[in-house]
């Protein structure tokens, strides 16, 4: 069941400096944490520069799921593989009873063209909605499943001791798979992902560019914002571009529906409580010039936190695109892919209060901060719908850079810090082996 988020905001306020019964009772870094660190600190460093020099798009992970199935069948485990095409899954059986939890990393990569400057930088290359592209982890999944892949190693290292079960999801095409076609976690989800293995709770994390490196950000209640695409194609006519008056000109209608559009979050929505996005991000049309095109199409999206909100600026997006393009004697066909987006990424109030001593005992508590709200969006929303979930954010930049202007995360310049890779190992298999150890 989806949380509603006047309640989330409202347990996350009283919570947040609760001690919950089930508390974490953790005051400093596991010392079986800190000697997995050590011992598999070059390994994950060694994966990640492999996957960042390898990087594959959504739905095209091949080399790097055969990777992780490699590493995890040399544990002993039994993977699963080619969950939602390319998605590695496998299970961890603890020798004693307990919990059962899940952990998730993602895999896929950006159509970006490095520009980092990293010996091993990558070079691959691909394709893209038809057009060929240059391919980088210019969002962190390398640093995801390198981390995923290490805390694998250090749970079944003491797999003997371990309460309970823990399920490792190694999940593709986070970024969204290529149009017209299903992935993600919303397809391994509908193919059973969490049918014959309900965990009681899911943890994942994200290497983030805002935040300095040895630094860690969760907050409770809404996290991440709803993510929407949107497409409008305005028609016009074709005509000679020395005789515009022959025919009927979609790029100036278009220009015109772009800057009208900017009102529907500036002048017709409530943002005093929850912030909204409306964001042209690509447009194409024509292809010489002095030919008017028939036509011109936009692409977009839409960031929300509350379901009202979402609906109401679908509504006046397709109200503005519709009459601005009358107006001009075109056409326009707005198409709304609301069931190809992620809802809200919403922590679980109390998961989120009981496993925040877990986090501050592997970073320190000083270390442990909480965040803003954040515009961008993450289908790891989609398991917090079905168990309580847990997403924190492990800071990526190097100390003396500002992380207000370094390379944001899909940046060709994206430059992460290595030593993110140490902390988001520390605090997941911290959390992890807190919960386990503490019981359901």
């Amino acid at each position: 069941m989806r949380v509603s988020l006047a309640l989330a905001v409202s347990l996350s306020l009283a919570m947040w400096t609760a001690a919950p019964a089930h508390a974490a009772q953790t005051d400093a870094q596991r010392p079986e944490v800190t000697a997995a660190a050590k011992r598999l600190h070059d390994k994950l460093i060694s994966w990640r520069r492999d996957f960042h020099a390898h990087p594959e798009l959504s739905n095209r992970e091949e080399r790097t799921a055969a990777k992780v199935a490699e590493h995890l069948r040399a544990l002993g485990l039994q993977p699963k593989t080619g969950v939602a095409h390319h998605g590695v899954t496998a299970v961890i059986k603890g020798g004693k009873p307990g919990p059962r939890i899940a952990l998730r990393a993602d895999m896929d990569a950006l159509p970006v063209t490095e520009q980092t400057g990293l010996a091993f930088a990558s070079k691959a290359t691909s394709t893209y909605r038809g057009e060929p592209v240059g391919v980088m982890h210019a969002c962190g999944h390398d640093a995801h499943t390198g981390i995923l892949m290490a805390v694998a190693e250090a749970l079944v290292a003491m797999r003997k001791d371990l309460p309970g079960e823990v399920l490792l999801i190694f999940q593709p095409a986070e970024e969204g798979p290529p149009a017209g076609e299903e992935g993600g976690a919303g397809m391994m989800l509908k193919q059973g992902l969490f049918a014959d293995f309900k965990p009681d709770a899911v943890f994942g994390l994200h290497v983030f560019s805002t935040i300095p490196v040895g630094q860690i950000g969760v907050r409770q209640g809404p996290l991440m914002a709803a993510s929407d695409r949107f497409s409008i194609k305005v028609t016009g006519r074709q005509t000679h571009g020395s005789r515009p008056w022959s025919g009927v000109d979609p790029i100036v209608a278009m220009a015109e529906l772009v800057g009208s559009a900017q009102t529907i979050v500036s002048r017709r929505t409530d943002i005093s409580k929850l912030p909204a996005v409306v964001t042209f991000g690509a447009i194409k049309g024509g292809i010489r010039y002095n030919i008017i095109p028939d036509d011109v199409q936009v692409l977009g999206t839409i960031r929300t936190f509350d379901e009202g909100v979402r609906q109401s600026i679908f509504a006046d997006l397709t109200n503005v695109a519709t009459h601005v393009a009358a107006a001009h004697g075109a056409k326009a066909d707005v198409n709304i892919e609301s069931h190809d987006g992620n809802p809200p990424t919403i922590n679980n109030p109390a998961l989120t209060a009981r496993m925040l001593p877990s986090l501050q005992a592997a970073v320190g508590a000083d270390n442990v901060i909480e965040p803003s709200l954040q515009m961008g969006s993450e289908d790891f929303s989609l398991y917090g719908q079905q168990v309580p979930a847990m997403f924190f954010f492990v800071g990526a930049t190097s100390a003396g850079i500002d992380p207000v202007t370094a390379p944001s995360n899909h940046s060709p310049k994206f430059l992460l810090d290595e030593q993110a890779l140490d902390v988001g190992f520390r605090a997941l298999l911290q959390v992890s082996l807190d919960y386990l150890n503490a019981g359901s």
